[in-house]
C-alpha cells in the first residue's frame, strides 16, 4: 500500500556540476563526464533504496536540464544561436534553442542512463521525459508556426524514445508537463491529446506530473501571486480522466491546491505530493503521513503513490536526503496509520 516515488529530479553531486542552479554547467567533459554521470545515477539509486522508497529513478543526473536533455539529441534545433525568451508565460527568462528545422531523432536519447539504472536495482524504475506541451513552451519557434503542429511533432520524437525506453525495462514512463498549470486552456484542447500521441503504444505504465514548478525563485514569487486558491487543476484534471494516462502526479503539500480537487482523477492512480521541494524544512514522518491521511479522503487507498511536489535539482544535496527519508519514514508511519 502507497508505493512511493519521487518527481523525478536530484541534485547532482558538486563533482559532477554546479550545484544549487537550474542548468548547471558540468564539470567534466567527453568520458569522464559520461562516468561521472553514471557513477551519480548509481549514487542517488542506492539512496532511493536506502530510503525505502518503492519505485526509483535514475534522479536525471545524465541531463543538464530536464527539457533540453531531451533535445540535444533532436535534429532541427539550433542550439549555437540561443535567444532570450520567456517562460512558462514570462515567469522567468532563460536562452533558449531555436526550431529552424523539420523535427527528427538522431538516435537513442537515453539509453545509458536507462540500461544502467535498470541493470541496478530490482525495484520498479520510473523514467522522465519533458511532455509536448512544455518542450513548446521552452525553445524558440522558427519554422512550425503554430504551438500546437510543432507540440505533436516532439510528441512523435517523445514516442520513439519512449518505447525504446520500455524495451530498456522502464516500468513506468513519465511525462512533465508543468505548462499545463499555465495554459490551462490550451492544455485541455490540445495538450492531453499530444501528451497521448507521446504515449502511444506503450504498454508499461504511463504517468505526466504536473506541478507549480521547482523550488526557485521565479516560481516561488508567482505562487505568491496566486491567491489563497490554486484551481488550475481543476481545468485539466477533467481531460486527463478522460484521458489513456495511467498515473498523475500533483501537488499537495504546503501548496494552496484544495484537495478536493484530487477527486475529479478518479480511476487514475494519483502521485500526491506529500514533500515541499520549496523549502529546505524537512518533513516529520508525522507531517507526511497527516498529508496522506487528507489525500485519502478524495483517492482511493490502492491508487494513492505518495511523492515529492516536483523535482529537487536545484535543491542542496544533504537537504534532498533527508527529504528522502522523510518521504520514506512518512509512508511507513502512514501505512501503519491507515492499513487497517
Amino acid at each position: 500500500m502507497f508505493p512511493t516515488t519521487i518527481a523525478g529530479s536530484l541534485p547532482k553531486p558538486a563533482w559532477l556540476a554546479e550545484t544549487n542552479k537550474l542548468w548547471p554547467q558540468w564539470r567534466a567533459e567527453g568520458e569522464a563526464l559520461r562516468t561521472a554521470k553514471g557513477d551519480a545515477t548509481l549514487l542517488w539509486i542506492k539512496a532511493q533504496e536506502d530510503a525505502g522508497l518503492d519505485i526509483v529513478t535514475d534522479g536525471e543526473q545524465s541531463r543538464q536540464h530536464f527539457v533540453h536533455g531531451f533535445l540535444e539529441q533532436v535534429e532541427g534545433i539550433d542550439f549555437a544561436h540561443k535567444v532570450e525568451m520567456g517562460i512558462r508565460a514570462d515567469r522567468y527568462k532563460a536562452m533558449v534553442p531555436q526550431v529552424v528545422a523539420p523535427l527528427r531523432l538522431k538516435g537513442r536519447v537515453h539509453a545509458f542512463e536507462a540500461r544502467l539504472a535498470r541493470a541496478h536495482t530490482k525495484r520498479k524504475l520510473k523514467f522522465t521525459m519533458p511532455g509536448p506541451m512544455t518542450i513548446v513552451d521552452t525553445v524558440a519557434d522558427r519554422y512550425y508556426g503554430d504551438r500546437a503542429k510543432m507540440a505533436f511533432a516532439f510528441a512523435e520524437l517523445l514516442n520513439q524514445e519512449a518505447l525504446a525506453l520500455q524495451a530498456d525495462g522502464v516500468d513506468i514512463i513519465q511525462f512533465d508537463e508543468p505548462a499545463f498549470n499555465v495554459y490551462m486552456a490550451d492544455a485541455a484542447e490540445w495538450g492531453v491529446k499530444a501528451l497521448e500521441r507521446a504515449a502511444q503504444g506503450l504498454t508499461c505504465k504511463t504517468a505526466v506530473h504536473i506541478c507549480y514548478g521547482y523550488g526557485i525563485e521565479a516560481n516561488v514569487k508567482w505562487k505568491d501571486t496566486l491567491g489563497e486558491e490554486w484551481r488550475q487543476y481543476e481545468q485539466v484534471f477533467p481531460a486527463l480522466a478522460a484521458s489513456s494516462i495511467d498515473q498523475v502526479s500533483l501537488e499537495c503539500y504546503h501548496s494552496h491546491v484544495p484537495p478536493d480537487l484530487m477527486a475529479l482523477l478518479k480511476g487514475k492512480d494519483v502521485m500526491v505530493g506529500v514533500i515541499d521541494v520549496a523549502s529546505d524544512e524537512v518533513e516529520t514522518p508525522e507531517q507526511v503521513a497527516d498529508t496522506i491521511g487528507r489525500a485519502l479522503q478524495f483517492v482511493a487507498r490502492e491508487r494513492l503513490f505518495p511523492c515529492t511536489n516536483c523535482g529537487m535539482a536545484p535543491m542542496d544535496r544533504d537537504v534532498a536526503l533527508r527529504k528522502l527519508e522523510a518521504l520514506g519514514k512518512g509512508t511507513a508511519l502512514a501505512r501503519e496509520r491507515y492499513g487497517k
